[in-house]
């Protein structure tokens, strides 16, 4: 793996996201110079996303510019001003369920958005691109793991959309571009999305409040902490291939519902309030990485355990909990 040289001007699309804003970090953090593209969807709280940058921009090596991908006079016109060696490309419409409501929001926004960013980056002669995709392109896992080989099911039209900024990708790596394509694994940490699980389970049992649990609570996921994500982004940055290369970013090691409530009422002391219902449209059974090519190509490996993970993630929640009651 070719090392990337301190001081690149690297430019982040859905910066001031929950992986966007640690991403940046990391990057700010070994010396390079960012600007953060976001347009503060109001998907959730635009405020969590402003707090998620404040310590970033507030060291002067990163750099704000509200827009949406979508606008694509403002998109190039940023990318010629800021002229980067790099594009991270994070933002995106997210969440499995929503996208059955409004599909064609995740069409425009994932797919039509991707194909904008993608041209304005060749246009500009932006060279290299790293792209957020998910798990979720696999669908039902149908062996131990998926390897990136394995055929993209969806079960759901973000899963799809996904699939198709893959292959929008693949397309204009055919065109001269180096793009890498990252599968994320179910990220958690602080700064997670309101609506994702560990944000909402430990939201729900320090407050006292019912969690929905879809289905026996049998399912599994290959929950993968925020520091190993971006661990894997940081290294597909200085990842030197030429035309489009996949991988997946997981532990490859699924936990099951069950456990991850069960540690959460242990860390926060706490019972949890479960109800359960039926099992929701689009979500898999279980998810698990193979994660083999990233080791040997990228040289990525996990280092954080669901049990270490849970524990940070809990522990920065009641440290967020108490700064709010000594505030007032």
């Amino acid at each position: 793996m070719a090392n990337s040289r301190p001081g690149e001007a690297i430019f982040v699309t859905g910066g001031a996201g929950f992986i966007g804003s640690h991403l940046v970090e990391s990057l700010v953090a070994r010396g390079d110079r960012v600007t953060i593209y976001d347009d503060f969807d109001p998907y959730y709280d635009a405020a969590l996303k402003v707090k998620n940058i404040e310590q970033a921009l507030g060291t002067g090596a990163a750099r704000l510019i509200e827009g949406d991908i979508r606008d694509e006079p403002s998109l190039r016109g940023a990318i010629e001003a800021t002229r980067p060696d790099k594009v991270v490309h994070l933002a995106a419409r997210p969440g499995v369920r929503p996208s059955f409501e409004v599909p064609e929001v995740y069409l425009d926004i994932n797919v039509a958005g991707s194909l904008i960013l993608l041209r304005a980056c060749r246009e500009v002669g932006v060279r290299q691109v790293v792209f957020a995709s998910s798990s979720s392109v696999y669908g039902s896992v149908e062996r131990p793991a998926n390897e990136e080989s394995t055929p993209c099911r969806p079960l759901s039209p973000y899963g799809a959309s996904k699939v198709a900024g893959e292959a929008l990708c693949s397309a204009f790596a055919r065109d001269g571009m180096s793009i890498v394509s990252l599968r994320f694994f179910t990220a958690y940490g602080p700064r997670q999305r309101p609506d994702m699980a560990i944000n909402h389970f430990v939201r729900a049992i320090y407050a006292g409040e019912p969690i929905s649990v879809f289905g026996d609570g049998s399912s599994r996921r290959d929950y993968t902490y925020i520091s190993d994500i971006v661990d894997g982004i940081v290294r597909s940055i200085d990842h030197d291939a030429a035309g489009f290369d996949v991988f997946n970013l997981g532990r490859g090691e699924p936990v099951i519902l069950r456990d991850v409530l069960q540690a959460l009422e242990d860390r926060l002391g706490r019972p949890a309030d479960l109800r359960h219902v039926d099992p929701q449209p689009g979500d898999p059974q279980m998810t698990c990485a193979d994660i083999t090519r990233a080791r040997e190509r990228l040289g990525y490996e996990p280092k954080v355990s669901a049990e270490e993970g849970l524990t940070r993630y809990a522990e920065w929640f009641l440290e967020q909990q108490h700064e709010r009651v000594g505030s007032r």
